[in-house]
């Protein structure tokens, strides 16, 4: 997995706790911890980052 580019990190926020993200691996992490003390992480399909809370992926059918 090839890493995202600094200009598209540099604009990504973090949807539950506004703050920035970085990559590590194949996940792209937060910079703060989310209410729960968690810090929240977001898959990246093919290369695409996936910002959505787990709670919304939960049962979310994807089409391909």
């Amino acid at each position: 997995m090839a890493n995202l580019p600094a200009r598209l990190l540099d604009v990504l926020r973090c949807p539950v706790t506004g703050s920035r993200l970085v990559q590590d691996g194949t996940v792209l992490r937060a910079t703060a911890p989310g209410p729960d003390g968690r810090t929240p992480t977001y898959e990246l399909d093919e290369g695409i980052p996936v910002l959505l809370r787990a709670e919304l992926l939960d049962g979310a059918a994807v089409s391909r």
